[in-house]
């Protein structure tokens, strides 16, 4: 999946929000003030590296399926992976790993917030 397809996808989804706290070199998506992925030029230079939250079991199961897929760079190592966008994961499989993050982030929030965006989904 491109970079900029992945951008549309992030951007798209409700209530989410592009920051860029670490510099413009990092773009960071959040829903309701938290974090939900990264995008950025990965350390190869080449390819584009997202971050994204998820369940640590499907974390580790998700790491032995796609080589692309690492711990996550400058992240939590146990809730967060970094997809390498290189080409090698099917889109449908990269646009439910963001919906995945996306929604462990929405479950997190307190009610008020979880609630004016699942209404959304």
């Amino acid at each position: 999946m491109e970079h900029q397809a992945v951008r549309e996808y992030l951007l798209n989804k409700p209530n989410c929000l592009l920051d860029t706290p670490f510099g413009p070199e990092v773009e960071v998506f959040k829903v309701k003030g938290k974090m939900f992925a990264t995008l950025s030029l990965g350390q190869d230079k080449r390819h584009f590296w997202m971050n994204l939250k998820c369940d640590p079991d499907e974390a580790l199961a998700l790491r032995d399926i796609f080589e692309s897929v690492i711990a996550g760079y400058h992240m939590n190592k146990k809730h967060w992976n970094t997809v390498i966008l290189d080409g090698s994961i099917p889109q449908g499989e990269v646009e439910r790993m963001i919906d995945n993050s996306f929604l462990l982030v929405v479950q997190s929030l307190p009610k008020r917030d979880r609630v004016s965006v699942e209404v959304h989904l």
